[in-house]
């Protein structure tokens, strides 16, 4: 998925402010302004938008975890340079606090059908051999599923 789409779908989810993004960025040591904010919430044909890199979302996504879970003893995690679909549905997931039966109740409510062996498989370390690419669809059903379970609550 598009780093900007992804980090607007997450901010709707959670109903963030630009004050509470700034603070979720900086949390994972990323400096964002409101006007880069701005810009990243722009229309992809606006001279002014700006794509959100790898780095800035494995940033806020760090922080996100921070916000949710609370700091951690030792250094900070520093965020990734490149970030894939499978680190960012793993991120959330923990965030989140899900178990897998969790995970799997959410995506139904996304409208995907998994077991607990082929989401074990979006988890799995890249050189395993039952790991499997997280495709798009995959983790637009889990932000859809969330979205529909933070409404229903």
């Amino acid at each position: 998925m598009i780093n900007n789409v992804t980090l607007k779908r997450i901010c709707n989810l959670f109903n963030f402010d630009e004050e509470k993004l700034c603070a979720v960025f900086k949390l994972g040591q990323c400096d964002m302004s409101v006007a880069e904010l701005d810009n990243l919430f722009k229309d992809k044909n606006s001279p002014h938008y700006r794509e959100l890199l790898d780095v800035e979302l494995a940033a806020f996504l760090n922080g996100l975890i921070t916000d949710m879970r609370g700091a951690t003893d030792g250094p900070a995690r520093q965020p990734e340079e490149q970030l894939n679909n499978n680190a960012v549905f793993n991120k959330l997931k923990i965030a989140l606090s899900l178990k897998a039966d969790e995970v799997i109740d959410i995506l139904a409510l996304g409208q995907l059908t998994l077991g607990k062996y082929e989401l074990s498989a979006f988890f799995r370390n890249v050189n395993h051999k039952h790991y499997r690419d997280c495709s798009d669809a995959v983790l637009s059903a889990f932000l859809s599923g969330l979205k529909a379970k933070f409404e229903s609550a």
